[in-house]
This record gives C-alpha cells, structure tokens and sequence, in this order.
C-alpha cells in the first residue's frame, strides 16, 4: 500500500480531532494486526523535505546549516534546510524550493539520500534528504517568520557535534552521519 501504507489493521472508526494550516490530529479506533483495539491520537502531515548542501570543492567537505529559533525546542538550533512538501509538489521540487528560500542556494546535482519517519508513534510525517551539490550563491528568499543565518561547516566538526550532543536536530544529525559514512566508504556518488 505504499510507503504510508497500513496492512492487516480494520479502522472501526475516525474523526479529525483538530485541523491547523500544517497538521491535522485524527482520533481512530482500530483492531490492530495483533487483534487488539485501541484509540490511536495520530499527527497527520504531508511530509518534510531535507536539504544536505554540500560544497565538496575543497580538500575537506563543508555542509550548508542554518541557525534558526525554535519554539518547541526552546531556542535556537543548527540544523539543516528543510520544510513541508507543498500541496500538489513533488518532494525534489519541494527540496528545491527550500534550499532557494532559506539559503539563496541552488544546485545542479541532486540526490535522494535517505527517506525516513520522524516519529511514527504518534506522528505519520515521512522526511525525504536530498544531497545537493555543485552548488550556485543567490539571494535567499525566507518567509516573514524565518529569521534564518546560514553558515558551511567542515564535515568532521559536524560529525563531532553530532556524537558529543551539540547538534540537536535529528534529521540534521541522521543526514551528517550518512554522508561521513559516504565518504568515509568512498561511496558518495
């Protein structure tokens, strides 16, 4: 059924408890496949794409971060460029459209990296990285509530930022330690 499919489960019934502009909160009750019935609370999302930039013209790999306020987290976080896949977009296009309005960058060579679950316990957002290189500067294009300050970073200082705890954002920390184990495994064409 797809990659957001659901097999061997019978949904007995299902109501949309909240609507926002980014986030719907459905209230099911289901026989799931071990034959037991339960409310399931469940975020439903369109899906977030991920941008892993990355400027490999030098001896050393440099990764494009952003540095942005989170409320949910509390303050600010490095992390990488991202957002919700639009209605009616694909997820490249998505990834495109971010890594242009919250970076000014674009690139020529694009590859889906990883596809992923953010947190399926409760939430069905699926998150997509695209690396992307040969990248090309230009004006960054933000939204009115992105106050948004990008930065390159080498790919080694990102990868002890991400052991020792300093970079809190999962997608971001799942995304650097790929690409390490790419170039790490000579694999990252």
């Amino acid at each position: 059924m797809g990659e957001k499919g659901k097999s061997n489960i019978k949904i007995l019934s299902s109501r949309t408890a909240f609507r926002g502009p980014v986030f719907s909160v459905a209230t099911d009750q289901v026989v799931e496949p071990s034959g037991v019935s339960v409310r399931r609370d469940t975020v439903r999302h369109q899906g977030s794409v991920v941008v892993l930039a990355v400027d490999d013209t030098r001896a050393l790999p440099r990764v494009l971060l952003e540095r942005q306020y989170r409320y949910p987290a509390g303050g600010y976080l490095w992390e990488l460029p991202a957002g919700r896949i639009d209605e009616g977009e694909t997820a490249l296009a998505g990834a495109k459209r971010e890594l242009l309005e919250e970076t000014g960058y674009t690139a020529k060579r694009w590859k889906r990296a990883l596809f992923f679950y953010s947190s399926p316990g409760f939430l069905d957002e699926t998150m997509t990285i695209y690396l992307a290189r040969d990248l090309v500067p230009g004006q960054a294009q933000p939204e009115e509530d992105e106050l948004i300050v990008p930065r390159f970073f080498p790919l080694d200082k990102l990868v002890r930022m991400a052991t020792s705890g300093r970079l809190r954002d999962a997608k971001t920390i799942a995304a650097v330690l790929w690409l390490a184990q790419c170039y790490s495994s000579g694999n990252i064409d």
